[in-house]
């Protein structure tokens, strides 16, 4: 039987034979099964504020949702009124002309860190709908033509940080993390672990709720979850806490114990491990074989490794290596066999976004919006480093030949102006 991994190479590959007849679809966070990686070929390697630019379209309101592409359409969240009025927005991939944006939803905008925002989760698609969440828990979805199909609110979402995990789809389900902290008192769910974070499996074609997953004691998290063993388990991560849950019943399977709040980066998996971090307090990388029951912390890590802990971007796995980007953007260079450093290196700026992997190499946005193109490998290899002019919070999709960089202020088209 095929692991998930396996799959998901396949499926790039499949992806990758199809060359220009297909676009590949980026439907979620950091792509298929927000791993970061992607099968297109002939991406641009360098380009400017005024060079190798197809289209750059001005962005409503504010946001740090990264945008997702599917079917030569970009789609993006985005909040108004000073985040009171949250949108959906449907993009052409090919002239950056808006086809449209819709309201779904009007929250009462709540307690978050001032680099997050009330629009931070990324949407995810799957050709006939478009699903999103806003910062009060409310989950919407939308058809093709931006008209709304459901809206779930069945979580009254809370966090003193503001939510920042996005949602995936999985065997007709949508799965989304909300780990926040008590309305009441500050202290529980962010100093003080507590019950009462969910893990929500909604149907995605009534927008009922399927399931909610219990985390036990946990704190305050912004992880999107991953799928492993052949979508049958969903691994989501939070303060404290990385978990396993069925995919059909939401009954939690296993657990590891990974002290720390306030834990961001997305897991990634390969050859049946999960590499994840932790957060504040005790930052950790951790190397975990899937499978078992339980509390599994005694029996399946791998390796540990405080050095090169990822804080904000996602860690990426490129074959035998992963790569981190550390609180003081420094990137690291892991053995992902044994956790040893190979070689880190100081970067430039601030990096909230997570890297990239596509056409063989590596893309590494900054939040000044610069992008380092290096080449994977044990040693470190500075390929190009190209300037936009304009704030990068949100990580970057690729389709059809071409990178999609959401700034503050513009989503940006990278490549040639022709579509393949």
């Amino acid at each position: 039987m095929h692991t998930l991994p396996t799959i998901i190479f396949l499926t790039l590959l499949l992806a990758s034979c199809c060359g220009n007849c297909r676009a590949e679809n980026w439907s979620s966070f950091r792509g298929v099964n927000s791993q970061g990686q992607s099968a297109e070929k002939d991406l641009p390697v360098t380009w400017t504020d005024t060079n190798n630019i197809a289209w750059k379209t001005e962005l409503p309101g504010e946001g740090w949702s990264s945008p997702i592409v599917y079917d030569g359409t970009v789609y993006i969240t985005t909040t108004t009124d000073e985040g009171t009025s949250c949108r959906v927005l449907s993009i052409d991939s090919h002239t950056g002309t808006t086809n449209w944006a819709t309201e779904v939803h009007r929250q009462e905008p709540g307690a978050k860190r001032k680099q997050n925002s009330y629009a931070t989760p990324t949407p995810v698609a799957d050709g006939n709908q478009i699903y999103a969440a806003f910062a009060d828990g409310t989950v919407v979805a939308l058809d093709t033509k931006g008209k709304i199909a459901w809206k779930n609110n069945d979580v009254a979402f809370h966090s003193l940080h503001g939510l920042g995990a996005s949602p995936i789809l999985v065997d007709g389900l949508l799965i989304m993390p909300f780990d926040g902290s008590s309305p009441d008192k500050k202290e529980l769910g962010w100093k003080i672990p507590w019950d009462q974070a969910v893990v929500l499996a909604i149907d995605a074609k009534t927008g009922k709720t399927a399931w909610k997953g219990k985390r036990d004691a946990s704190r305050v998290g912004h992880v999107t979850p991953i799928a492993v063993s052949n979508g049958r388990r969903i691994i989501s991560a939070a303060g404290d806490q990385v978990a396993a849950f069925d995919t059909a019943t939401g009954e939690r399977i296993w657990s590891v114990y990974s002290q720390g709040e306030g834990v961001t980066p997305t897991p990634v998996v390969g050859d049946g491990v999960i590499y994840t971090s932790s957060g504040f307090e005790e930052p950790t990388i951790r190397a975990i074989r899937l499978g078992g029951s339980g509390d599994v912390t005694d029996t399946h890590i791998v390796w540990e490794q405080k050095k090169g802990v990822p804080a904000m971007p996602s860690p990426l796995l490129v074959g035998p290596h992963l790569y981190t980007i550390t609180r003081d953007n420094i990137l690291y260079c892991i053995s992902a066999n044994d956790g040893v450093p190979i070689w880190n290196k100081r970067l430039t700026g601030t990096h909230s976004a997570s890297p990239l992997y596509a056409d063989g190499r590596i893309y590494i946005l900054s939040e000044t919006g610069t992008t380092l193109v290096l080449a994977p490998g044990d040693k470190y290899k500075e390929l190009a480093s190209n300037p936009l002019d304009e704030k990068c919070l949100a990580s970057m999709a690729v389709s059809d030949g071409h990178f999609f960089i959401r700034g503050i202020n513009h989503l940006f088209c990278i490549g040639n102006a022709k579509p393949k």
